[in-house]
């Protein structure tokens, strides 16, 4: 019998108070809204958050900002005076989760170090996604994507031989230490449900340590092998046929044929069946080393045909591969439409916004649209009302700039 869909995420009860700024660490608060997680943004009163003032904008309007921070009720105080610190500590016992990316030992020269924090909430989980840790001669440098991206090994892997390692038009880096935020976060959850006796952990995150956790195999080849992995433009170094190909019509796509059985196939698909049997081909170590004889005559085989002859061709023959998409390609993609892959948030400026779906999916489960990232201190009322203050109390706080 099939399971009824329900709307709870498997995070639902879980109540985060995200006072990061920018990307990394509120974008890890943010899959956890996803996934039914209370989150709560807290700001500077002044609305000071880069995100806020980034392209894309319409107008005054923040557009990265209204999808980065879906699904987060947004309040604004200012914990480095005495009284936005006593406000924060009151309403720490509220919360499971604290995220800050502020520099290491920011928040202690506020009064508000660890031992702090679990005074006031013992079983607060404190999540400091920062670029080097809390540790380390680095510790106290501020941390931004690319830097933390070229330390990591990460862009040393990226570009053409022998000219400049190449940066994403994406702060990727900000990205997946926000995943490894979130997976924080879940992992400390689970350890705390149903132990009532759990102490809350301060989690030291390192966004630089978290690109570097994806390159497995780079410490054990240098090692073993005395191998340093460098850019090879669109190859890599590990498997061939593996790189990006241009047809006669000018699209570009990558194609990938690593393993013995797709690369018969591909030779079929191309009608080169006598590559399977060229002693430089037949076996994958040796494709590899003679990868640039095999990449020049399959790039001369497309070249000379358009995409849509080509994909006539590689499609019978289930090749892996598929033309660089745009943001235009992928609404039109029928199975990224199928998949409702872009989902509409709720929003009040605009009616709807566009975003990326929620990830991963649940078999019946059903995920609502979260709304699109609140305005500064739009919560403001109904939050600190849940405190006790009254609206005269709200508007001396103003008047303060604590809130």
């Amino acid at each position: 019998m099939d399971q009824p869909a329900t709307n709870s995420g498997a995070l639902a009860g879980v109540r985060i108070l995200d006072m990061a700024t920018v990307l990394a660490a509120p974008s890890g608060a943010t899959l956890c809204a996803d996934h039914g997680a209370d989150v709560v943004k807290l700001e500077l009163p002044d609305g000071s958050d880069a995100l806020r003032h980034m392209q894309p904008l319409q107008g005054d309007m923040a557009l990265w900002w209204k999808v980065a921070n879906r699904g987060k009720r947004g309040i604004t105080l200012d914990v480095r005076k005495p009284r936005g610190r006593e406000l924060l500590l009151a309403m720490l016992p509220r919360f499971d989760v604290l995220v800050e990316n502020f520099r290491t030992g920011s928040l202690d020269r506020w009064g508000l170090d660890i031992d702090t924090l679990h005074r006031a909430n013992p079983r607060l989980i404190v999540v400091r996604l920062t670029g080097f840790g809390q540790t380390g001669p680095y510790r106290s440098r501020a941390g931004f994507a690319r830097v933390f991206e070229a330390m990591s090994g990460l862009t040393n892997l990226t570009g053409e031989v022998g000219g400049s390692p190449l940066h994403s038009n994406f702060p990727l880096g900000d990205s997946i230490s926000g995943i490894f935020c979130a997976f924080a976060i879940a992992a400390e959850v689970a350890r705390m449900r149903g132990n009532p006796d759990a102490r809350g952990v301060e989690v030291d995150l390192a966004a630089t340590e978290a690109l570097f956790r994806m390159l497995d195999p780079l410490p054990v080849e240098h090692e073993k092998l005395g191998q340093v992995r460098r850019a090879v433009g669109n190859r890599t170094t590990y498997t061939a046929p593996s790189n990006m190909y241009r047809s006669r019509d000018g699209v570009y796509f990558s194609l990938v044929a690593s393993s013995q059985a797709i690369f018969l196939r591909l030779c079929a698909a191309v009608r080169h069946p006598e590559w399977a049997t060229d002693p430089r081909y037949d076996t994958a170590p040796k494709r590899v080393q003679n990868m640039e004889a095999l990449d020049a005559e399959l790039a001369a085989w497309f070249a000379e045909r358009s995409y849509e002859d080509i994909r006539l061709q590689l499609e019978p023959h289930e090749i892996p591969f598929n033309k660089v998409y745009d943001i235009a390609d992928i609404k039109a993609d029928p199975h990224f439409q199928a998949r409702n892959a872009i989902i509409r948030l709720p929003d009040p400026d605009y009616g709807s916004l566009p975003a990326p779906c929620i990830v991963p999916r649940v078999a019946g489960r059903d995920m609502p649209a979260p709304r699109s990232g609140p305005a500064v201190g739009e919560h403001n009322a109904a939050f600190y009302g849940e405190l006790g203050l009254d609206a005269a109390a709200l508007e001396e706080l103003r008047a303060q700039r604590v809130i």
